[in-house]
């Protein structure tokens, strides 16, 4: 369905005005995309994204997490570092893509394009990836070069949340994105049912067991 800039416009009021419902569930974390020359530098760099992520949860005015879950918070629960599943990929931008509803957990349904697709090696197979942009994050300076990978894999309902996981990302420079699945994060209603999350869609599921970033919360 193609969607007017002025609905888009008219979407992006509603959802300042929705902003005390606290529909968050983007990870407060750094977005910009910086490609590391070692592994050791590529081990600390993720190291410090989990560090921050533990960080934001732990604060109570930033933390997801139910009242009595962040009472006995220690930490979240993260796959092994494994740069292997630090990968770069190839990013193909894709022109005149149509906007659509993105179906959420609940009934909210934020205006979604495809900005691009990522194609890229894990194990010695070629996978590819939609990267999305929300048209209406993209109106908040804040977030204009923000990119959205959400994902399904063999993991989820086992080790993971049963709803996938997002990486955050930025409009590259050029033609490669670096790919990071160590810091794969959790959408936040995987915490807490008040949020209001974007269901993955069907075609971001690869066909393999993710065994990076963030585990199933318990």
């Amino acid at each position: 369905m193609k969607i007017s800039v002025k609905h888009i416009l008219v979407l992006f009021l509603v959802v300042l005005a929705a902003c005390n419902n606290d529909k968050r569930y983007i990870a407060k974390t750094n977005t910009s995309v910086v490609v590391l020359s070692d592994s050791l530098n590529a081990m600390e760099d993720i190291k410090r994204f989990q560090d921050k992520l533990n960080e934001d949860y732990a604060d109570e005015k930033s933390s997801p997490l139910l009242k009595e879950d962040l009472e006995h918070f220690e930490g979240l629960d993260f796959f092994k570092i494994d740069t292997t599943y630090r990968v770069k990929a190839v990013f193909e931008k894709v022109l005149d893509a149509d906007m659509f509803y993105m179906k959420t957990t609940t009934d909210r349904t934020p205006v979604y394009k495809v900005f691009g697709i990522l194609t890229f090696k894990l194990h010695g197979e070629t996978y590819t990836l939609n990267v999305y942009q929300s048209q209406e994050l993209k109106l908040n300076p804040k977030y204009k070069d923000y990119l959205f990978v959400p994902f399904l894999d063999e993991t989820n309902g086992e080790d993971t949340y049963g709803g996938g996981r997002y990486i955050d990302a930025s409009i590259p420079e050029g033609n490669t994105m670096l790919l990071d699945f160590n810091k794969a994060y959790n959408p936040y209603c995987a915490y807490n049912k008040k949020y209001s999350c974007p269901i993955v869609p069907a075609e971001n599921t690869l066909p393999i067991a993710i065994r990076a970033g963030v585990k199933k919360f318990k």
